[in-house]
């Protein structure tokens, strides 16, 4: 028989608030390559080792010299400078400089101590091997990039919480710190269950079909930084259920189980799940459609979602739960959705009560702007979702949207 909270629904909000309660994600921590860390996120602040740049250099292509010596030159009274070589990209300055001197360098090279300022070779003209002609005056610190100017030793270079952006990862490297501090990638377990699922490279038989919630889930997963650890299938065998389960949560910091999950003598999902430790069960039945007999559960502090067996079922409710248990395990908000502002081309219906997403086909209007058609089918045909380029959501208890009304779809 079923519980007696048996479809009592709450809405996916909600469901997800009570599961928040009583869960406090313990984030695993691991030490990588900064060089292999986009999009990682820091597990503790990162600090600079040392400054950058390190040494003052010139911004341009010049002329390095004492600003002193320069002051009153003009296109008709250059300023003329004894010339003391070319200063070599990546070494150091060969020789100092004295008053009037001047040293050839190029952008990033590194100014001998005594100059203060670098004309640009547009402002310069070589008389010969030992003698240039300063056309302008230069002003102290001019064209110069100070030691510490892009950042100084012992300073924050990104906090931790960052999400690592490619720019961050050379920022990273330009101060010598090849390794990074980050948050371990949530593993995201997924078992499936059921005597008809076969591995979708098997030979079909009658009556069986490919298992394909476990790859679109690890998609899934994957695309919101989970780690996926496919399970593999389970019989409806409440023992061969109970063992794949068991092991599978054990290896994972979030467990997926797509099987059934609604009223039925072989349905044995919740009772696996109070098997798997306290509290179990917080909510079955979510006010959305489809994916009513959704389970949310926490066991030992690990979240444990029950989900439909049907494949668009299962994926369109997990767009909902899952991106926020990821996030929530990394100590971030979820990246909020990519949305398309269209016009219903047709009235969609809903029941009072509950929440329901439709796949939308998005296609240019007449007049210049989008229209989002309605893409009605069963919800267990995956193929309604291949076809759709967005989600319309009806939200609840407003008996459906009108034809013509502009809506927000979001995107696939």
């Amino acid at each position: 028989m079923p519980s007696p909270e048996f479809f009592q629904v709450l809405p996916v909000a909600d469901a997800l608030a009570l599961l928040d309660r009583r869960w406090q994600p313990q984030p695993r921590r691991e030490i990588m390559a900064t060089a292999a860390a986009l999009d990682r996120v820091l597990a503790a602040d990162a600090f600079s080792p040392e400054p950058i740049p390190a040494f003052r250099k010139s911004a341009v292509d010049g002329y390095a010299l004492r600003a002193a010596d320069t002051f009153g030159a003009s296109q008709s009274l250059p300023a003329i400078l004894r010339l003391r070589g070319e200063l070599k990209m990546g070494e150091a300055p060969p020789v100092d400089i004295a008053g009037g001197d001047a040293l050839l360098i190029h952008t990033g090279g590194m100014l001998p101590a005594s100059a203060d300022a670098v004309v640009m070779v547009e402002y310069a003209q070589a008389i010969d091997e030992d003698e240039v002609e300063i056309l302008r005056a230069a002003a102290p610190g001019e064209n110069v990039i100070q030691a510490g100017e892009d950042i100084i030793a012992g300073a924050l270079v990104l906090p931790r919480q960052h999400r690592l952006r490619a720019q961050d990862i050379g920022g990273l490297l330009a101060v010598g710190l090849h390794e990074v501090n980050v948050l371990a990638m949530p593993r995201v377990g997924i078992l499936s269950c059921g005597d008809e699922l076969t591995p979708p490279d098997a030979t079909l038989t009658p009556g069986m079909v490919r298992d394909i919630n476990a790859y679109t889930l690890s998609a899934l997963a994957e695309k919101h930084d989970g780690a996926p650890l496919r399970l593999g299938i389970a019989s409806d065998s409440l023992t061969d259920y109970r063992q794949r389960a068991k092991a599978g949560f054990a290896r994972c910091d979030i467990l997926l189980l797509s099987a059934g999950s609604s009223v039925s003598a072989r349905d044995y999902t919740r009772d696996v799940i109070n098997g798997l430790g306290e509290p179990g069960v917080l909510q079955h039945g979510l006010a959305t459609k489809p994916g009513k007999p959704t389970i949310i559960a926490v066991c030992d502090n690990k979240p444990v979602i029950g989900l439909p067996g049907n494949p668009a079922s299962a994926l369109l409710v997990a767009w909902q739960l899952l991106p926020h248990l990821i996030a929530r395990h990394l100590g971030r908000k979820p990246h909020p959705p990519a949305t398309r502002t269209a016009r219903l081309s047709q009235r969609v219906a809903s029941v009072t009560g509950r929440e329901d997403w439709l796949p939308v086909k998005l296609t240019l209007a007449e007049d210049g702007g989008t229209m989002a058609e309605p893409i009605f089918g069963k919800s267990n045909l995956i193929f309604t979702l291949i076809g759709a380029d967005g989600l319309l959501r009806v939200p609840l208890n407003t008996g459906g949207i009108e034809a013509g009304a502009i809506i927000e779809a979001r995107l696939l």
